[in-house]
């Protein structure tokens, strides 16, 4: 049996009619660029996720890096940033010249911790940026207690966490400003390209609405220093449609993961820490000290899996002078020990099971 990592095809096959019809939608609207398909979606969003204002961007990276603008985040200042994580959330402090300060995850959640967040404060120390690593939600009231107490601002990198719960409410307009991404293998993904922000404060989405195109106030007028950073109108229909199926998808990952938990006895693996059942399962990551051994025995039996992530941001070329004299030993923990079984809506109960017995039989 062959099992992709993620079946892309299989996922988008089912909305292959509304994907051609797209084209169409948009050349009949007279709006290649924004317009009213734009303006639903983002208007369909902003209810899903409970928050009152949406400006829809052109990747998840963009939606970090305008939010740090809009923040008025510049060189100088610090941002404290989850030490585990995916680089983009690096990236985006640098693209504005701050300085990263980096924070240990908890080894239960893989989220940062709250407890380290607050040693790490300084004068200079202006936002927090928390992480819902692999759709596994963090202690976000724990960190708005820290940052009202300090008074700093704090943004939300929901990349991997769309229709995640935090305390009974969907997250979207819990911080100042929460950034999405809809790469095409999101738990709700366009295909190409996209992202958004959400946030309860009307300025800041209004800035970030004038930051996405090219800074203007008017057509002539340039209020900002901004960027081209806006969402397609072919991606915003598409999303819209996928995002009436985004519950019955994440339930389904839901199930997937409950049945990996439940059935996958194996004691050379660590299966993820689960205290809820709010995780969306952007990831299903599991931990072995036996990592390279079992990857090549799972592809061996036909079953892709993926590293998420070889490298920490800490450790990439482009960081590691800066923190060459500094360890994150938790997070090089979870980065030299990680492995990602496939867990998406396209897989099977024969696949499940099939993966399920493959690595019970490892050694």
């Amino acid at each position: 049996m062959k099992i992709p990592f993620f079946n892309i095809q299989k996922i988008n096959n089912k909305y292959i009619t509304n994907i051609k019809n797209s084209f169409d939608k948009v050349l009949g609207s007279g709006f290649c660029i924004g317009g009213p398909i734009v303006e639903k979606f983002e208007n369909n969003f902003a209810k899903y996720v409970s928050s009152k204002y949406c400006a829809g961007l052109s990747s998840g990276l963009d939606a970090l890096i305008l939010s740090l603008k809009a923040l008025n985040i510049k060189k100088g200042d610090e941002v404290i940033v989850p030490a585990n994580t995916y680089i983009a959330t690096w990236l985006a402090v640098t693209h504005v010249g701050a300085k990263i300060v980096p924070v240990e995850p908890l080894i239960d959640t893989y989220n940062i911790n709250p407890n380290e967040v607050i040693n790490k404060i300084t004068k200079r120390t202006k936002a927090i940026i928390m992480v819902h690593l692999y759709g596994n939600v963090c202690d976000i009231n724990k960190i708005l207690f820290i940052a009202k107490k300090y008074n700093l601002y704090t943004i939300e990198d929901a990349a991997q966490a769309h229709g995640l719960y935090y305390l009974n409410k969907k997250i979207g307009s819990h911080s100042d400003i929460v950034a999405w991404s809809f790469y095409p293998t999101k738990n709700l993904g366009a295909i190409g390209d996209a992202g958004a922000v959400t946030s309860n404060k009307k300025k800041l989405i209004d800035k970030i609405k004038k930051l996405r195109n090219y800074g203007f106030q008017n057509k002539y007028t340039n209020q900002y220093i901004g960027s081209n950073s806006r969402l397609d109108p072919i991606q915003a229909y598409i999303l819209d449609i996928k995002l009436k199926d985004l519950d019955k998808n994440n339930d389904i990952r839901r199930k997937i993961a409950a049945n990996y938990i439940n059935k996958i006895k194996n004691k050379n693996i660590i299966l993820p820490s689960v205290k809820n059942n709010d995780t969306v399962w952007h990831l299903f990551v599991i931990r072995t000290n036996k990592r390279n051994k079992l990857q090549k025995y799972l592809a061996s039996n036909g079953i892709e899996t993926i590293i998420h992530y070889l490298k920490p941001p800490h450790l990439q070329p482009i960081y590691k002078e800066l923190f060459k004299t500094k360890r994150f030993k938790i997070t090089e923990l979870i980065h030299d020990s990680c492995l990602s079984l496939p867990c998406n809506p396209a897989l099977s109960e024969k696949e499940q099971s099939y993966i399920i017995n493959v690595i019970n039989k490892f050694n």
